[in-house]
């Protein structure tokens, strides 16, 4: 089994997983989205005038999920069972911005682990939200795109 991006002559390949044993994995990603307070109350009261952001952002969070292997090219194609988005907002309580924290937790039952499909899809939320939001708020920013967890797998269980 090989257990390296690289082969021996420094080329890029697949890591083959033929060998390993199929466990259920979860990882947990996060990314937060700092915008001005009124875009986020605009955003919490779904009163945006393209609709429903979250909504939107949650689905483009789902969709990133089963489109990782395309975008990460040694990605692996695995099976996604489970996609959950849980969005929650605050004020930061030195500059008074508004905080849209957006985490992503994904499940399977594979060979490999699920922390770039989790990465990858809140990324997208993110990324989304701006897109909704830009017209209003040029200044957004993603400023955390971070595991928070993962469990499953030969190399064990982690969390930030």
């Amino acid at each position: 089994m090989v257990s390296s991006h690289f082969d021996s002559d420094g080329a890029a390949r697949m890591v083959d997983v033929s060998q390993k044993a199929i466990t259920v994995r979860t990882a947990t990603a996060q990314t937060v989205v700092r915008m001005q307070a009124a875009t986020l109350q605009m955003i919490a009261e779904g009163s945006h005038k393209k609709g429903d952001v979250l909504a939107v952002a949650r689905l483009a969070a789902i969709m990133a999920t089963k489109q990782t292997q395309q975008l990460i090219p040694l990605c692996h194609a695995i099976p996604i069972e489970a996609v959950d988005v849980a969005f929650s907002d605050c004020l930061d309580t030195n500059s008074g911005e508004g905080l849209l924290d957006c985490r992503v937790t994904v499940r399977t039952t594979a060979k490999t682990g699920v922390e770039m499909e989790a990465m990858t899809a809140a990324t997208i939320a993110g990324l989304t939200v701006y897109d909704m939001c830009k017209s209003v708020d040029r200044g957004m920013q993603l400023e955390t795109v971070r595991l928070i967890e993962k469990s499953g797998g030969q190399s064990g269980d982690f969390r930030a």
